[in-house]
């Protein structure tokens, strides 16, 4: 069963699921059933799912580009999500909003198209961030790479001083390189 919540961004959904069973062996939770969502509006035709396994302050993101919906969920561990409307042409244009995400909240947001997305591990364990995605992935050419930093978007990440890519740490950014989301 799931909630649906709009945020303050519009087209970012916050989806509560019911929260995983657990036993003395372990949790046993479903992340995603295609009728259940469709039936609360959301229907999306997630065409792949993929997972990054981080470490605690690994800082991945932020990434978007202009045609795929991410569904994000922390099936282990928890993260700092933060989510950018990058839509140049929209009234909302660099408003960000943040969420926690964990396995124990079953937290699930949905990021549309022209939405950068980043997220930071907060978890001694790490966590993995999982993604079910509307379009296939075709090569980190074929996205935005924003700063997470970028100081138009006034995040507040809980850290300083994160891990990055070399990607993630440059000073430049596909955007810059690519003339931005509406080019």
């Amino acid at each position: 069963m799931i909630t649906v919540h709009e945020t303050t961004l519009p087209g970012v959904l916050r989806i509560q699921k019911k929260m995983p069973a657990k036993d003395s062996r372990g949790i046993y939770g479903e992340i995603y059933q295609k009728r259940e969502y469709f039936e609360k509006g959301i229907k999306i035709d997630f065409v792949e799912q993929d997972f990054s396994f981080s470490r605690k302050n690994v800082l991945r993101g932020l990434h978007g580009d202009t045609k795929t919906y991410k569904m994000v969920c922390c099936p282990y561990g928890a993260f700092f999500l933060a989510v950018v409307n990058y839509n140049q042409d929209s009234k909302d244009f660099g408003k960000s909003e943040t969420f926690v995400v964990t396995a124990e909240n079953s937290l699930q947001i949905l990021i549309p198209p022209m939405h950068l997305n980043g997220h930071l591990v907060l978890s001694d364990e790490g966590a993995i961030f999982h993604y079910n995605q509307s379009e296939y992935y075709t090569g980190s050419e074929n996205q935005w790479s924003v700063r997470w930093n970028d100081p138009r978007f006034n995040i507040p990440w809980p850290v300083e001083n994160p891990v990055l890519s070399n990607r993630d740490g440059a000073t430049g950014s596909a955007a810059s390189r690519s003339g931005g989301p509406t080019g």
